[in-house]
């Protein structure tokens, strides 16, 4: 199983976003796990993770995950983001798993 972790300031909206993206991959047959988290929180997750996707709001923070051992890290488009677009993250997903 991939393991993903998404971030953001607090983790509300991107709470929403990665149940949209968790339907999607069950719907895609993907053995894939994706959790949310704040900021405050994700350096303490990312052991063990494949990727780490940032909210474009916490893009800045890209090279100190790589910095911390984050495997793959990438930051979500504006687009996708405000529009929840989970098939297209997906595709992102699949893309560097």
């Amino acid at each position: 199983m991939k393991k993903v972790l998404i971030c953001c300031n607090t983790g509300v909206t991107t709470s929403m976003l990665v149940a949209k993206i968790k339907n999607a991959a069950k719907e895609r047959e993907l053995d894939i796990d994706v959790e949310a988290t704040p900021m405050a929180t994700a350096a303490d997750k990312i052991g063990g993770v494949d990727v780490v996707l940032l909210g474009p709001q916490v893009g800045y923070a890209k090279a100190a995950f790589e910095e911390a051992g984050a495997q793959k890290v990438e930051v979500i488009s504006v687009e996708d983001y405000a529009q929840q677009a989970a098939g297209a993250i997906l595709d992102r997903i699949e893309a560097l798993v």
